[in-house]
């Protein structure tokens, strides 16, 4: 029997992390890792594994050095951690193994830092690897010749996980995209055919997470809907699940703007409980999405961008989404557009990032052909390391943080909540309102927990956030929501968590304008913003 510990380094403070709300939430995170529990789920019983991390609680490194195996999974934006944990481990002597997406996409940065390295997907790796070890026989690398059958998979092991400290639970359903966009790793690593677990599967991790106390599910598929034809019977499922339980569970995804051409798609997503959904819009510029290969955004015949973001938010479903600048279609008025688009597409919650070059990358390939990346200090100057055409560096890199500026000012961020949720009447999950009239019993105990909820969120926004001003703004953006919308407390339940988002936003965007005024590098609060969108989200690699 050996003790392995799977470890998983602290972020630096991210747009997705909400690290300055969640004391408002009373969590240390938002959600773990889905690798996590998969990867505990993947070791033969006769070990003790032991899942550390470092996101909600400090790292014992004394304990790491007493076990037999220390491994670390982790992105590009945990980079640094990850190796100050590698030279901290093996320094007192622990055998240690690394994989995860910066393995995946850099493993050079991480040669000579571990004894093991797994390269892309693991989960038929990493349990080879451990019959290997056990045997004296293993390897110092190990790459996955042929893609996951995901059918094949476990239950993850989310009783390691401490619940109790994160604000949702994270699940995967399916992998990879069918699009080829330009500056995206997941068709590298993942590949182009979308491989889906069974809805056996799907059901019993959703059982596990209801078992553990989780309310809020995110679902970390980087494109849920890349099979719709498949997608569609398991989404059935859990529709059926949920009902069965008066749905226990809140969802959330990631998708492709073409859900907005499928009508019984976002019928199915809603009546699964799907709620919110992220999407990967990028530009308002079409030239840019054309020269990116985002050419399932560009369809004359499926509408506008706008006509597309309000179908869905049309069927009940609330739409996040991630916008990129610096494509090199893109001149400076993009820094105004954006902001202009994202206003008119009544999106509340908006990544805005610089465009980033992942290794292993379409994009990567072309810029380093054409002698177009910044070297590393470059690259910690203007916070990417892509050399625009459309304008300087610099211009690129002020711009950036301006847009960003823009986009969360108090007034700008409510401005854009307010033209959902009071002028156009937003309501969530409209499909499932037939079910709810029909068990009316389960709907007051659904609305009294709301109203409760709310009241916790608001309370501790109001007594928690330290700026007066803008306590004043969210106490009168709170009446005004409770005066017009009282009778719908999932609405105020979710208008109170978009406020407290707010509020972490407002403190982000306030850290990044900050560039060091002799080197003219952006600050440390900046640089999580210039990695590519899918280099910030769990990509879920297994190891």
């Amino acid at each position: 029997m050996a003790d392995i510990v799977i470890v998983n380094p602290r972020f630096d403070i991210s747009f997705w992390g909400l690290e300055h709300c969640m004391p408002l939430f009373g969590k240390k995170a938002n959600l773990p890792v889905a690798c996590l529990g998969l990867l505990a789920a993947l070791v033969p019983d006769h070990h003790d594994v032991t899942l550390v991390d470092e996101n909600v609680e400090d790292i014992d490194f004394d304990r790491l050095a007493r076990a037999d195996l220390v491994c670390l999974t982790g992105m590009n934006i945990q980079g640094r951690r990850l190796i100050e944990i590698l030279e901290e481990v093996r320094a007192r002597g622990a055998m240690t193994v690394v994989g995860g997406p910066m393995a995946t996409v850099e493993p050079e940065a991480l040669e000579g830092l571990a004894d093991v390295i797994f390269v892309g997907e693991a989960d038929e790796t990493w349990p080879e690897f451990l019959a290997a070890w056990e045997k004296g026989e293993h390897k110092s690398r190990y790459v996955q010749p042929e893609k996951t059958d995901v059918t094949t998979l476990p239950v993850p092991r989310t009783d390691l996980l401490k619940i109790e400290r994160y604000m949702f639970g994270s699940m995967q359903i399916s992998r990879g995209c069918p699009f080829t966009c330009e500056f995206c790793d997941i068709i590298v690593t993942f590949g182009r055919r979308p491989r889906l677990k069974t809805s056996e599967q799907v059901i019993a991790e959703l059982e596990d997470f209801l078992r553990a106390g989780f309310k809020i599910v995110f679902v970390v598929d980087d494109n849920l809907i890349g099979n719709k034809k498949a997608i569609k019977p398991i989404l059935r499922d859990i529709a059926r699940w949920q009902q069965e339980r008066a749905y226990p569970l809140t969802l959330f995804t990631e998708a492709s703007l073409d859900l907005a051409e499928d009508d019984e798609l976002m019928e199915l997503m809603g009546l699964a409980n799907f709620q919110n959904v992220f999407i990967g819009i990028e530009t308002p510029n079409e030239e840019s999405l054309r020269e990116t290969k985002k050419l399932q955004n560009v369809r004359p015949n499926a509408g506008s961008l706008i006509d597309r973001v309000h179908r869905i938010q049309d069927s009940g479903i609330d739409v996040w989404c991630g916008m990129i600048v610096g494509f090199d279609h893109d001149d400076p008025s993009i820094f105004k557009t954006v902001p202009a688009f994202l206003s008119r597409a009544r999106i509340s919650t908006a990544l805005v990032g610089l465009l980033h070059a992942i290794p292993t990358t379409p994009l990567y390939k072309r810029l380093k052909g054409e002698d177009r990346l910044n070297d590393e200090k470059n690259a910690d100057r203007y916070g990417t390391n892509v050399i625009p055409l459309g304008m300087s560096s610099a211009e690129l890199r002020d711009g950036f943080i301006q847009t960003m500026k823009d986009c969360y000012t108090v007034d700008a961020y409510f401005d854009r909540l307010d033209s959902q949720f009071i002028e156009q009447n937003f309501k969530f999950t409209l499909h499932e309102l037939p079910y709810w009239s029909k068990w009316r019993m389960a709907w007051a105990k659904r609305a009294f927990f709301n109203y409760v909820r709310f009241a916790v969120v608001a309370s501790r926004l109001l007594s928690l956030v330290q700026d007066e001003d803008l306590r004043a703004r969210y106490r009168k953006q709170l009446v005004q929501i409770t005066t017009l919308r009282w009778r719908e407390p999932h609405i105020l339940f979710i208008y109170a968590l978009k406020t407290a988002t707010h509020y972490h936003y407002a403190e982000l965007v306030r850290a990044i304008g900050d560039v060091d005024p002799e080197t003219g590098a952006m600050s440390e609060a900046g640089r999580p913003f210039s990695r590519s969108r899918k280099a910030e989200t769990d990509e879920a690699i297994a190891a």
